[in-house]
């Protein structure tokens, strides 16, 4: 293959509407912009709403005050390698994490991530935990469980 050979697909590209070129090109006199009016001047320019003179929608529709915001929650993430600390078959918890100085409070969106290696068998209650986490915890004889 040349980069002669390459082409645009079957109608990927149209030829831009020529205006204005005659009766006989089908686009002459007005040029497609019928007659008079503002659409047919030049610099027409309708601002944003502008329904040509009837009230707009959004003036015709009430006001609607005090819609709550979506709380949107913030996860704390939490490597496996951080919790090489802990002693063995301790219980991982939001609690413990803040005990053992790895969090700053508890928590109610804890995730944990499979991000290091692991080498203390822990049970770990989190709310979140990846699959690659759950995977080195139960091949150290952990268990893993989801808090709700």
């Amino acid at each position: 293959m040349k980069l002669t050979d390459l082409k645009s697909s079957e109608g990927a590209r149209r030829k831009s509407k020529r205006v204005g070129r005659g009766r006989a090109s089908g686009h002459g006199k007005t040029s497609t912009r019928g007659h008079n009016g503002q659409g047919q001047r030049s610099g027409e320019a309708k601002r944003f709403g502008f329904e040509g003179g009837q009230t707009p929608l959004f003036r015709r529709l009430p006001k609607l005050h005090n819609f709550n915001q979506v709380i949107k929650r913030e996860w704390i993430e939490v490597n496996i390698g951080l919790l090489n600390n802990l002693p063995a078959n301790s219980e991982v918890n939001p609690e413990t994490l803040v005990a053992h100085n790895i969090l700053r409070k508890k928590t109610n969106s804890l995730r944990i991530l499979g991000n290091g290696e692991l080498k203390v068998a822990l049970n770990v209650k989190a709310h979140h935990v990846s699959l690659g986490a759950k995977a080195k915890i139960e091949a150290k004889g952990g268990t893993v469980e989801i808090i709700q």
